[in-house]
């Protein structure tokens, strides 16, 4: 049976998109948009993806550094180019370009530092003989196979694929599936292989059925019913390597996505591209280390953090954990703050990171916390964690559609 509790428990994760395109510097995308062929794409761009400074070890401890506590690799995007040496094709990092295996050094490192370890897997694979065509400006249709041997053979290619990721790397605990495909690719069949091989592994639903996670790209939108869920994001515009793209997203960026993503019960999984020599942009390693600083000081009120019954307010985000409370307030709003949502009885009201007593009183459905400093002390956010009188109950339930960020 899949193991559910990790994921529940971990909050943040670490995306990592890696491979030829890196070497292009100009997104993972880029051969689609730029109607690049395969020998051109293969000679001027694989060949040249060498992985010289690839230390898995790093990326880990910066993950850890970062606070996270699970992560994905791209083991093979739309590119169809294998991390790992297939016996699929030629097309794979033994055989060309770096001439040795990636996704081994990944799972053992990540493992080593106490990390969750998960594959990204594209059933689209643009080159392969088989694969409608390359160059399509979304995504394939359903009538542009030639023929079902085609679409057969194409079926039989990833999942050999799949097969040999789940059985040559020891237990992974995530498959996090992309990449569209013209018609279901017997994706059931697929992954009931899959978790015969890995039976507590987690499958999101990008694949179709039997899944366990349902995500979302590039928006934070919680589903409606009571399943596991992520949002993954990236640090600037770009999943992949992008030397030009300086839209860099800050550390107080990532707490506030964090904390929205927890409030309601979900994980981030923050993206990094790493550079064709396997290192990682500096401006990606700043951010996410000072992020990772404030978890330090306040990661009680993530991870773990349980769907919150609260609505939307003017100063922060407010995430909880059994009968207590976190309000992580990222809009000083002086002095004192009035928190009118909170049904329960308030037993006590501390700063997290201190332990520091604040005074506090409740009236009529509200509270009121007192001699707050101005500015807050801390930069990012300014936890405060409220000890309630029993499972946290709100005053009134969020009915408009229309929710502020």
């Amino acid at each position: 049976m899949s193991d559910t509790n990790w994921f529940n428990e971990a909050r943040y994760g670490m995306f990592i998109h890696w491979g030829v395109y890196s070497y292009a510097a100009r997104g993972e995308w880029f051969p689609n948009r730029e109607l690049v062929p395969f020998e051109e794409y293969k000679t001027r761009y694989a060949e040249n993806f060498k992985a010289e400074r690839y230390d898995p070890k790093a990326w880990a401890k910066l993950a850890v550094d970062a606070g996270m506590k699970y992560a994905v690799l791209t083991t093979r995007h739309h590119d169809g180019f294998a991390l790992w040496p297939t016996q699929t094709s030629d097309f794979h990092a033994g055989n060309i370009g770096p001439m040795r295996d990636l996704v081994g050094p990944y799972v053992a490192a990540f493992r080593e530092a106490g990390l969750k370890v998960g594959f990204y897997f594209s059933p689209a694979s643009w080159f392969h003989p088989d694969y409608p065509g390359p160059h399509f400006r979304d995504w394939p249709n359903e009538g542009d196979w030639k023929d079902s041997g085609q679409r057969d053979r194409f079926i039989e290619h990833y999942k050999a694929q799949l097969i040999e990721l789940m059985s040559n790397y020891g237990k992974i605990d995530y498959l996090w599936y992309d990449g569209c495909i013209p018609d279901d690719l017997q994706s059931r069949e697929v992954n009931e292989a899959v978790l015969a091989l890995q039976p507590e592994i987690l499958i999101n639903e990008r694949n179709g059925e039997p899944f366990h996670v349902e995500v979302c790209e590039q928006a934070i939108k919680p589903p409606a019913e009571d399943i596991l869920w992520e949002a993954c994001m990236t640090l600037n515009d770009n999943w992949g390597y992008h030397a030009g793209d300086h839209n860099w997203k800050q550390s107080h960026d990532v707490i506030q996505m964090l904390t929205d993503t927890a409030r309601n019960g979900g994980n981030l999984l923050l993206n990094i591209g790493p550079k064709s020599d396997g290192s990682v942009p500096q401006e990606s390693v700043d951010i996410l280390t000072a992020a990772g600083d404030w978890l330090k000081r306040n990661g009680e009120a993530i991870y773990g953090a349980e769907k919150c019954p609260f609505s939307w307010n003017n100063w922060g985000k407010v995430t909880m954990k059994g009968s207590k409370v976190y309000l992580n307030i990222f809009k000083c709003t002086g002095t004192e703050l009035c928190y009118g949502e909170i049904k329960n009885k308030v037993l006590s009201a501390k700063f997290l990171e201190s332990g520091v007593s604040i005074d506090f009183e409740q009236k009529d459905g509200r509270l009121f916390l007192r001699d707050l400093p101005v500015p807050l002390k801390d930069p990012i956010a300014t936890t405060i964690v409220l000890e309630l009188d029993g499972q946290p109950e709100a005053i009134r339930e969020q009915t408009s559609f229309w929710i502020p960020g």
